[in-house]
């Protein structure tokens, strides 16, 4: 019996750790600098190839720029913009374009369009890892339409998410 408990308490020492946990730690995953710019590589160059000059930009799961890209003929709105809209997918947790709609005028969530640094407009997308981590997020300004930038930020994951999956 002493052996069968002391198995089972080595047994949860071995376990997941869960939501819960008391430890005094927390693990996070983060992109590689490398993996954020390829991201945005492929992002901009899938726009370009479309005709639409933009810029771009990553951001750590904490909304900490990684990488800006902004293409020749991008307007200057698209450094501001393509970082907030990355900024506010990993603030809320949610991508831009639902936002716009969850927080329109006269809605409940309303209030957060009144945020400082969001900006609930399309083209910002949450990037999750095989696991469900949020782990980045990506923002493209500068398509002639919100869904167009989306499109574009989403052949950005798109092009990195076979070394995200798990």
């Amino acid at each position: 019996m002493r052996s069968l408990i002391l198995s089972l308490g080595l047994l949860a020492l071995t376990a997941p750790a869960h939501a819960q946990d008391d430890g005094p730690f927390v693990t996070f995953q983060v992109l590689k600098p490398e993996l954020a710019l390829e991201m945005a590589q492929a992002a901009l160059t899938t726009c370009r190839s479309q005709g639409y000059q933009v810029g771009v930009t990553v951001v750590d799961r904490f909304g900490v720029p990684q990488v800006f890209l902004r293409d020749r003929y991008a307007g200057a709105h698209v450094i501001e913009t393509s970082e907030r809209k990355a900024w506010t997918a990993v603030s809320f947790r949610t991508d831009t374009t639902d936002l716009d709609q969850t927080t329109q005028p006269g809605t409940i969530s309303a209030g957060i369009r009144q945020i400082s640094q969001a900006l609930p407009l399309g083209g910002g997308l949450m990037v999750v890892s095989g696991d469900g981590s949020l782990v980045a997020g990506i923002g493209v300004s500068g398509a002639p339409g919100p869904d167009l930038d989306d499109d574009c930020a989403a052949a950005g994951i798109a092009a990195i998410e076979d070394e995200i999956a798990f």
